[in-house]
């Protein structure tokens, strides 16, 4: 009967220490923020991994000495990746940048709210466009029925789903009139395999072909642009739902500020090519919600 007391009381004890957030050694699980537990803040790629991964952490370094928080950064290799990481529970994500679609997913499933949006060339929003070679014989919408179609990623807002949109205004279903679909894997490489002849056809933000000049010196020449979007909401900064106000405040004050310094603005240039930031919520994103509803969409439609 001892024996048997015994045992629920060390039962109960392990309930009550495991609700309670200690570990098997007694210690309390590292408040968020710690170097222990540092906020995770998942990127996705926009260009070269590389150069994402290395601007991703000299703004995290940056941040850590304006919050002393410590942060550790991470870029995905697609955007569902970084939406599962905010859908985990616990989260394996803190905060995310997600471009325009993909932020609207994650925050219809209540997993992502919007605090800061990019601001790019003097605008809180862009452009995507499509491209073809200019030798291509490729001139309008209609032209790409039947051709091979490059997309960064299926949940890009401009290098699929308005593009998508758009071919799909113009009769051109994306499931059954073109050849294939080949997910890149960024705008950079959209360009790229635009240029190689990989793909006819490919869409990406204004103007991602600047970003390849250095390795394509030709690239400008050798391609145009046959559609360009309306304005899209630029990616910014999104935090999860379970992190505390107060540390989002504190985050989104050290990013603006950070943004307005020398050091700050090279490393944003070099992560996302964010020339700064400015505080938005989820109704920004609105307008895009409504240009779904009009083609007559659902976001479940396009996962």
């Amino acid at each position: 009967m001892k024996v048997k007391r015994l045992l629920i009381f060390t039962f109960l004890l392990l309930v009550v220490l495991s609700t309670s957030g200690l570990f098997a050694n007694g210690t309390k699980e590292a408040p968020l923020g710690s170097e222990e537990n540092p906020i995770v803040w998942a990127f996705v790629p926009s260009g070269e991994m590389e150069r994402v991964t290395s601007g991703a952490q000299e703004v995290a370094d940056l941040l850590h000495d304006a919050t002393g928080y410590y942060f550790k950064t991470t870029v995905a290799t697609e955007y569902a990746g970084v939406i599962e990481a905010l859908k985990s529970n616990p989260p394996s994500a803190q905060m995310a940048s997600l471009a325009t679609f993909a932020y609207v997913m994650a925050a219809d499933q209540g997993v992502a709210e919007a605090a800061l949006v990019s601001v790019r060339y003097g605008s809180p929003t862009y452009n995507g466009q499509i491209i073809v070679r200019k030798d291509s014989g490729i001139t309008k919408i209609t032209d790409l029925m039947g051709k091979t179609f490059a997309r960064p990623d299926p949940l890009s807002t401009s290098g699929w789903i308005i593009p998508m949109l758009t071919m799909k205004a113009a009769g051109i279903s994306t499931d059954t009139d073109l050849k294939r679909v080949i997910d890149a894997g960024s705008h950079d490489a959209v360009v790229t395999a635009v240029f190689n002849g990989d793909a006819d056809a490919g869409a990406c933000y204004v103007d991602a072909r600047t970003s390849v000049e250095k390795n394509i010196p030709t690239i400008m020449d050798d391609t145009v642009v046959i559609a360009v979007t309306e304005n899209i909401p630029n990616d910014g900064v999104q935090f999860h739902p379970s992190v505390p106000q107060e540390m989002r405040d504190k985050i989104v004050d050290a990013l603006l500020k950070i943004a307005d310094t020398d050091a700050g603005k090279k490393a944003l240039k070099t992560a996302y090519s964010w020339n700064g930031l400015v505080k938005h919520d989820d109704s920004f994103y609105d307008p895009f919600r409504q240009v779904l509803q009009a083609s007559g969409m659902k976001i479940e439609d396009l996962n």
